[in-house]
């Protein structure tokens, strides 16, 4: 894993921190996860963004990017939408990425790119995405 992780940036108010590669992780890779991944690349083309979920079976039956240890390295923040996939991730090896992983807090009701997901996205990734 690289030693750099984050990248400084110059702002009108000062010098913040942002993250270069950002995954965000629900059950499926369907829903909530894909659409934070698709929204934010739009919104931030100078960032990388990923998704993943952490049910095996049902990312192999729709088609869709399971969580694997490699996208678990290769991201700075790991945005998880419910707690329940931060214990998965923590559960199945994955304690030493602990501290990168954060918990957005969206339940499993919102269909692909619909507009309250899109509110909620953008509301609880504030500090996280810059």
């Amino acid at each position: 894993m690289p030693r750099h992780y984050f990248r400084t940036n110059e702002h009108s108010y000062g010098v913040y921190r942002s993250m270069n590669r950002i995954l965000f992780v629900c059950s499926a890779n369907i829903q909530r996860s894909k659409t934070a991944e698709d929204y934010f690349s739009e919104q931030y083309p100078s960032l990388e963004f990923a998704s993943a979920g952490t049910n095996l079976r049902l990312c192999r039956k729709e088609g869709t990017n399971p969580l694997t240890e490699e996208l678990m390295e290769w991201a700075d923040i790991v945005l998880v939408m419910e707690e329940r996939h931060r214990k998965a991730i923590m559960t199945n090896g994955g304690a030493r990425f602990g501290k990168k992983v954060r918990v957005l807090g969206i339940p499993d009701r919102y269909k692909y790119f619909q507009r309250e997901l899109i509110l909620l996205l953008a509301e609880r990734s504030v500090g996280y995405i810059e």
